[in-house]
């Protein structure tokens, strides 16, 4: 089965978003595409209004948001149509091909595959000092395997994509818990705020990475660092 995997983008994290993109290539030969906000603006597809003083603020959602791709990651079965397709955050670092991941019985006959976090953040920023947002299902959106061809994924609309709250959105309103396939938590490891599965497929680091201009080492930033050269070379 094919994959198509696309990387949200963001200005900020521009050099995430490309040691992400090296790290696919690595572990796969799969090249990524980047969910770029203005270039999707720009063809009609995104038409969220948002202030942009300090930190992004979705004024539809009357909240902040953290990134750019906060609601675009959504547009994804969209953009890809049929097959399957992987979106993940800008901040991951692939260590397994992620095609493993159509292999697991647990996918099978689900709209969007995720891993289910239920954890609570344990810090109130991240990032380079963002608000950390707490609500439902926090996290299980930053790692979505789509079935662009299952029938569920059509209740997700353009018009819902720009017109309802990012809350909604990230808690997969639009799909029955029954149509919610389970990913293993090798998928979506959170660096430092989760147990290290035993063979971890993507790391995300939700809290940040070295990438930042004032980040403090921490634990695992090893993992980074070595994506980053390995993208440099």
């Amino acid at each position: 089965m094919t994959l198509r995997v696309f990387i949200g983008w963001d200005d900020r994290e521009a050099r995430a978003g490309n040691v992400a993109a090296a790290s696919l290539a690595d572990v796969s030969g799969l090249q990524a595409e980047f969910l770029r906000a203005d270039r999707l603006r720009d063809a009609g597809l995104l038409s969220r209004i948002t202030d942009h003083r300090g930190q992004h603020y979705d004024l539809v959602s009357n909240a902040p948001k953290s990134t750019e791709f906060a609601v675009s990651r959504f547009l994804t079965p969209l953009l890809c149509q049929s097959g399957f397709a992987l979106f993940v955050d800008c901040d991951v670092v692939f260590l397994r091909d992620p095609r493993e991941m159509l292999l697991q019985p647990e996918i099978a006959g689900a709209a969007v595959s995720v891993v289910k976090h239920e954890y609570t953040p344990s810090s109130q920023t991240k990032m380079d000092g963002q608000l950390q947002t707490i609500y439902p299902r926090k996290n299980w959106s930053s790692v979505m395997l789509f079935d662009c061809d299952h029938p569920a994924n059509r209740r997700l609309s353009l018009h819902d994509i720009n017109t309802r709250p990012g809350r909604d959105l990230h808690r997969l309103y639009w799909l029955n818990d029954a149509e919610i396939g389970e990913l293993s938590p090798a998928w979506n490891w959170l660096v430092n705020e989760t147990p290290e599965p035993r063979d971890p497929g993507i790391a995300h680091f939700t809290l940040g990475g070295p990438w930042l201009p004032h980040w403090r080492p921490a634990p695992n930033d090893e993992i980074w660092l070595r994506a980053a050269a390995g993208e440099a070379s």
